[in-house]
């Protein structure tokens, strides 16, 4: 790889003559880190990724400092997948699996359709405390991320979407790594275009005509070129809508990073009731806490989790 083509990145453009927008996302090393921590199965990492990289596009349109989460809960062998992107830059996520059923699957290449299997994928914008939380939700039935994806954004915002995502994993000495890409692109006509169409209607084909050549040109984009570490996605997007024109803007950086801390365990188990807070004593007379995020654990003894001013009575 060269200094050239940088990973963990979201790449914004657009290509007014098609009255399109969209974004690349990239995902290197944030994403490998992530899934190394949990030593995922070969189909779950790959699922997890796809997850991740459609998350990182979707998140990275927030122009506040808020939280996008992407959840699945389902039937499949992936029975949930939590991805957090925390605007502007961090990105964690994890995913619950049966084990039996996921190895049931067999050694061949397993469809995001069968990993993650009929269910529903919620959507949720968090403003924090000040302001109410939005969230979209859409089935999966039968179908994978990129689909459910388009579907929401033609019922719920009715904007045309495409969405492309891949993953790749490269073996190496050490074990492997992972990569993952994905590129949306949507129909995002200027308010005097949407008046002009109808004031006019008849001219509404030449509004479909520009979203049928988009979409022509996305659905070319090969797996491959999402993932590959000596294609920019500079390159990329010139190889797409040279003809047209295309415009890039200023890159956005991706990180891994867990919002987790001893303070928000702490918060969090406040929430359960005394008995329930007493069931969660070990053996060792501490509370114990893993985060399901970044495996990071976290030891409180009772008296921690009183709240302030407060003490147990024996």
């Amino acid at each position: 790889m060269t200094d050239d083509v940088p990973d963990d990145i979201v790449r914004p453009f657009a290509v007014e003559p098609l009255a399109v927008r969209g974004r690349i996302v990239r995902l290197g090393a944030s994403l490998d880190a992530i899934l190394a921590r949990h030593d995922y199965p070969q189909p779950v990492a790959r699922v997890l990724g796809e997850a991740a990289a459609l998350a990182v596009l979707l998140g990275s349109s927030l122009k506040f400092e808020g939280q996008f989460q992407l959840q699945t809960k389902t039937d499949g062998p992936v029975e949930m997948i939590v991805v957090d992107f925390n605007a502007p830059d961090c990105l964690r996520a994890y995913a619950r699996f049966d084990a039996d059923k996921v190895a049931a699957l067999g050694s061949g290449p397993a469809s995001t359709a069968a990993l993650v299997g009929n269910g529903m994928l919620a959507m949720t914008i968090d403003q924090g405390s000040e302001m109410n939380r939005y969230q979209g939700i859409v089935a999966l039935d039968s179908s994978g991320f990129e689909q459910a994806a388009q579907e929401y954004f033609n019922q719920s915002e009715q904007i045309p979407t495409r969405v492309r995502l891949a993953v790749a994993q490269e073996i190496v000495p050490e074990g492997s790594i992972y990569r993952a890409g994905g590129i949306m692109v949507q129909y995002l006509p200027s308010s005097s275009e949407k008046l002009r169409l109808e004031e006019k209607p008849p001219e509404a084909e030449l509004s479909s005509d520009l979203w049928d050549e988009a979409l022509a040109l996305t659905n070319t984009v090969e797996d491959h070129e999402l993932v590959d570490p000596d294609l920019s996605s500079e390159r990329l997007l010139y190889r797409l809508f040279h003809e047209r024109g295309v415009r890039v803007f200023e890159e956005q950086a991706v990180r891994e990073s867990c919002s987790c801390s001893r303070e928000r365990v702490v918060t969090m188990i406040r929430r359960f009731s005394q008995d329930d807070r007493d069931a969660m004593v070990g053996d060792d007379g501490k509370i114990g806490v893993t985060c399901e995020f970044c495996s990071r654990h976290y030891d409180f003894t009772p008296n921690e989790i009183e709240p302030a001013g407060e003490t147990k009575n024996d």
